[in-house]
């Protein structure tokens, strides 16, 4: 019973595949390149995510560096 399901699961993705690929081609054709202006916006709101993101990676870092100093009791 489980080969019969597998074998309708393999041929329902393989019939799928056209379809698929059509509709990727439409897309495709509706892409275009984007202006100068528009990827340096684009280019810049990426730059800017990624920086926010490290500044908040490195804060974490700091505070995680720093604050279990004040917990950990030394051994003397």
């Amino acid at each position: 019973m489980t080969e019969n399901s597998t074998t309708d699961n393999v041929k329902e993705g393989i019939s799928n595949i056209g379809p698929t690929i059509r509709s990727y081609f439409r897309i495709l054709k509706l892409a275009r390149k984007p202006s100068r202006k528009e990827f340096l916006t684009i280019a810049k709101v990426a730059a800017l995510g990624i920086l926010a993101i490290g500044i908040v990676g490195f804060l974490f870092y700091v505070l995680m560096d720093i604050i279990p100093q004040y917990f950990i009791p030394l051994r003397v």
